[in-house]
């Protein structure tokens, strides 16, 4: 993602009311970390970084197993990755492929001395809060139990033991490390780290349909994904920044999955009940400090975190393709080469830091990005079977055959209904594609805007598009307030979705965090709570820094 540092700011200590609702707390931490066009969100005034809190958390004191480095050669079109294919064996070499191409790195950058990593997801500011969790039961060549997965250096670090699992199985569960973009966005930063873990659950979708697998959000609370991954164990956390725990994902070979797999709550039977720590024993290892000296404390971010512990939704049976939203077939000749491979896609993927401002996104590459932003046209909905409650709205600004202007995309009927009742009434909502659920607002020059909206950077300017991501919010907050997290995870899916697409059609995406929440609202006429925007993205030519250096990510 593309973030501007936030401006001076003084540490806030002052906490919201212990007494409020949850959905109350939601809605207070929401309001108060908006980015407004005269005064940013509460952030650190300064950054020094040289004191950046380190991007990898290790564990001391655990065995540790290597993984290969070495990718196999996996030899599936991009185009092809949805089709069912013969499943990779349940074993540490797909284990290890699974990870290198989901949560792994995938090259290091090295400029006037400095060096970073690059990752297969994006992360906000390249900060990378979220952690890799492995539950490993009848895996070949890796010792039932849980497992820390350290990507610097590629290798798992044994937490805990297993014993009496059910059946063979493999589980990934994700966390995340707050303060490792607290650091440098203050009180916005719990946003971030939820956005970050959409794209991460996006990228462990396409890595397992490579192998065959697909994956499975399960609907577990967050105290049985914290007992599930240890994080509960108070005593190892002593001194060193906590763990939150997120989200369990059960891999599982595509052609052992019944038919209605993806409307189960279990996944067609596959569940972590076998992985709660109640089954762990022989606890090892100490958690690493990430940042010796923290220079501000935000309160809030630990409020905003306990109010929205819960579950995923269940998946919706009455949800269904209509259609108005079922897979549009596109001519696979518009990507730049018919042959790229999904592993070069997956790899290659950078956020773009600048776009060259007149390259025109030709129509056909338009189509198709917008058309897998709907369900059922992208592996990524099926692990995410719910009802969509985010939807893209558009500033476009050099599409091909496509009027300059600002157009929706509702990706279900009631969005449509609810977003013509909400948006400004002089909106004209006349169709744009004659299959695809796109309609115009209104015609008009945008990337001005775009770029006053996306806290001025050149960016959303020099963009071919900059999509706003607009969350159905106040009902599914009161209705449950975990949704504040899941809304966001869905925002980072599309965000993922955008990005692999661009990336395997020759062009890029970057993900902007900072925008104006309420400028964007006054700009589509929203004047209450009912839509929030949480999420811009961009899709342009990237221009790239000749200047820097680019390392494999793995050097021997």
């Amino acid at each position: 993602m593309t973030l501007t540092a936030l401006s001076a700011a003084v540490p806030v200590e002052s906490r919201m009311n212990s007494s409020t609702s949850p959905d109350r707390t939601v809605a207070d931490y929401h309001q108060r970390t908006k980015h407004h066009l005269d005064r940013y969100a509460a952030g650190p005034g300064t950054l020094d970084w040289d004191a950046q809190p380190d991007p990898f958390r290790h564990w001391t004191d655990t065995q540790t197993l290597a993984l290969p480095r070495d990718l196999p050669k996996l030899d599936i079109a991009w185009n092809a990755l949805p089709d069912p294919r013969p499943a990779a064996s349940l074993d540490v070499d797909s284990l290890s492929t699974l990870l290198r191409l989901s949560v792994g790195l995938t090259a290091w950058k090295e400029y006037a001395g400095s060096r970073w990593a690059l990752r297969a997801n994006p992360s906000s500011g390249n900060l990378h809060p979220t952690e890799t969790w492995v539950i490993a039961a009848g895996v070949a060549g890796i010792a039932d139990g849980l497992h820390h997965y350290h990507s610097r250096s590629h290798v798992l670090e044994q937490r805990a033991w297993g014993t009496g699992f059910d059946a063979p199985g493999l589980w990934l569960g994700f966390s995340s490390i707050h303060w490792r973009e607290a650091w440098k966005y203050g009180e916005r930063a719990f946003r971030y780290c939820q956005l970050d873990l959409g794209h991460v659950l996006a990228a462990v979708s396409y890595a397992a349909a490579l192998l065959g697998w697909r994956a499975k959000v399960l609907s577990r609370d967050s105290f049985e994904v914290a007992r599930c991954l240890g994080l509960d164990r108070e005593a190892d956390f002593s001194g060193v920044e906590a763990e939150e725990p997120e989200v369990i994902v059960a891999l599982v070979a595509h052609a052992s999955l019944p038919a209605d797999w993806i409307h189960s709550p279990q996944g067609g039977g596959h569940d972590c009940k076998a992985a709660e720590a109640a089954t762990f024993m022989h606890w090892a290892g100490k958690p690493s400090l990430l940042d010796p000296r923290p220079l501000y404390q935000w309160p809030v971010i630990e409020e905003v975190a306990t109010a929205t512990r819960g579950a995923p939704p269940t998946p919706d049976p009455s949800f269904r393709r209509t259609p108005e939203s079922s897979p549009i077939k596109l001519d696979p000749g518009v990507r730049r080469d018919d042959d790229i491979l999904a592993t070069q896609v997956i790899l290659n993927r950078r956020s773009a830091q600048a776009f060259d401002g007149q390259s025109i996104l030709p129509h056909a590459v338009f189509r198709r990005l917008l058309s897998c932003l709907l369900p059922g046209n992208s592996l990524v909905w099926e692990m995410w079977p719910h009802a969509p409650r985010v939807h893209p709205v558009l500033l476009v600004h050099r599409v091909e055959g496509v009027a300059n202007g600002l157009y929706a995309l509702p990706r279900s009927d009631a969005a449509a209904t609810a977003l013509r009742e909400s948006l400004r009434a002089e909106f004209t909502w006349d169709t744009a594609d004659p299959e695809l659920p796109l309609f115009q607002l209104l015609q008009a020059a945008a990337a001005k805007t775009a770029r006053t909206l996306s806290c001025h950077q050149d960016i959303a300017s020099h963009s071919a598009i900059t999509f706003m991501f607009v969350a159905e919010f106040e009902a599914h907050i009161a209705q449950n307030p975990a949704a504040y997290r899941h809304l966001h995870w869905e925002a980072g899916m599309l965000g993922h979705v955008i990005t692999l697409e661009a990336e395997a059609a020759g062009w890029r995406g970057t993900g902007i965090g900072c925008f104006f929440d309420d400028a964007d609202h006054d700009v589509l006429g929203l004047t209450d709570s009912r839509f929030q925007v949480l999420y811009h993205f961009a899709v342009g030519m990237p221009l790239d820094d000749p200047r820097l250096l680019t390392l494999p990510a793995y050097d021997e």
